[in-house]
């Protein structure tokens, strides 16, 4: 259900079960769990979530959940949001590697949140985003309440959820949502070069970045001040940073490693 595979130091994850609209079932996300722990190695400098046939991901399998809840009398849907989704938005956010997201088709509910909490959104124009869960009767989650009103603002994410529209792929740029909206044939070479050259950047530095990023949407402007400062220090140790300057300064172009 979830394919990886690694060349050039970029990871590719792809959702794989496109009978079903990639919609999650408990044990095709703790693969996809797995694959993203495993992005934490070395050798990996950028990843890259995309998914195989016509929807990039329906969210929830309902049967599972309807089956499961037949079966289990004390089960809650609280219990697959902390099996089954909750981890994963904890791994894209915390892994500190630049976490790109092509999205081919349809991304619904937990689909589309997962795509909205990776560090950029490519997606063919043929896309769509809808969160799908008010007509449901449940509330967005995969962080759909935490990133929907940070991005798009809270109006937006209001009506996104409320009305259930579906938002094309190029309004989801207008509404910054996402980063890219490209023709549907230029999907995987638009992604294949954004993910070429953030794996051959300053490796480090991206995940330093994206700790500080994390860290704002609680901290005061002082308290977030500090941090950078901090985490500045840091970046300066690197040897990404010695090369960066050493090739400033020699006019040549960097070779960073990632460390």
């Amino acid at each position: 259900m979830i394919e990886t595979s690694l060349k050039n130091s970029i990871l590719s994850i792809t959702l794989n079960r496109p009978e079903k609209y990639n919609s999650f079932t408990e044990p095709m996300a703790l693969e996809l769990q797995e694959a993203l722990k495993d992005a934490g190695r070395d050798e990996v400098r950028c990843v890259v979530l995309r998914a195989n046939g016509k929807a990039f991901c329906a969210g929830q399998d309902l049967p599972e959940v309807v089956e499961r809840a037949e079966k289990e009398p004390d089960y809650e849907l609280a219990d697959t949001v902390q099996t089954t989704y909750n981890p994963i938005i904890r791994a894209i956010r915390s892994l500190e590697k630049p976490v790109v997201c092509a999205v081919q088709g349809t991304a619904a509910g937990a689909g589309a949140n997962i795509a909205f909490a990776c560090d950029i959104v490519i997606a063919s124009d043929q896309a769509e985003f809808v969160q799908a869960f008010s007509k449901i009767g449940l509330i967005p989650d995969s962080g759909g309440t935490f990133f929907l009103p940070r991005l798009a603002g809270l109006a937006r994410s209001n009506a996104m959820y409320l009305l259930d529209e579906k938002l094309s792929a190029r309004k989801a740029v207008d509404w910054g949502l996402i980063y890219k909206a490209v023709d549907s044939e230029e999907l995987d070479d638009e992604v294949r070069d954004i993910a070429q050259k953030l794996a051959s950047m300053p490796t480090k530095g991206f995940g330093l970045y994206k700790r500080a990023v994390n860290r704002s949407f609680d901290h005061t402007l002082e308290q977030q001040l500090n941090l950078e400062a901090d985490l500045q220090s840091e970046a300066g140790k690197t040897d990404d940073y010695k090369e960066g300057v050493a090739a400033f300064l020699e006019k040549r172009k960097p070779e960073y490693k990632g460390r």
